[in-house]
């Protein structure tokens, strides 16, 4: 058993990735034994990541507020907590908190073989957003 105290502090999300005020939590990270990496991610109001895949898809837990994801081609999704949504190998994909609410989920995922969890591409516009439905 290996026991790792909360040291890492709460980074804010790369402007790269996301739109808006995004903070992430490190939950599990790679090691030389394990591809596994985990995160908590806070998505302010409005705030969503920008297209992107993973070499062996993601998993994401939403754990409180509410929030949006879609796959390319696909309608935009409300997602609640104790949602589970999964993304395939490569499949490009966003998600993020509404207009109007917060959105936590846990991210889960074994990172690439060449230790990159994602491959960004470009934000999703306003008008990819807008297209969300009520919450």
């Amino acid at each position: 058993m290996e026991i790792t105290r909360s040291s890492i502090e709460t980074s804010p999300g790369p402007p790269e990735w996301f739109t808006g005020s995004v903070h992430i939590d490190a939950v599990a990270a790679p090691s030389a034994s394990s591809r596994v990496s985990a995160t908590s991610v806070h998505f302010s109001p409005g705030a969503r990541t920008a297209w992107h895949t993973h070499p062996n898809g993601q998993t994401i837990y939403v754990l409180e507020g509410v929030g949006l994801a879609q796959s390319r081609g696909g309608p935009v999704e409300v997602i609640r907590p104790g949602d589970r949504v999964f993304f395939e190998p490569g499949e490009d994909h966003w998600h993020g908190a509404t207009a109007n609410r917060f959105m936590t989920h846990l991210a889960m995922l074994d990172v690439g073989d060449d230790g990159a969890p994602a491959v960004w591409g470009e934000h999703v516009t306003d008008e990819e957003y807008g297209a969300a439905p009520p919450a």
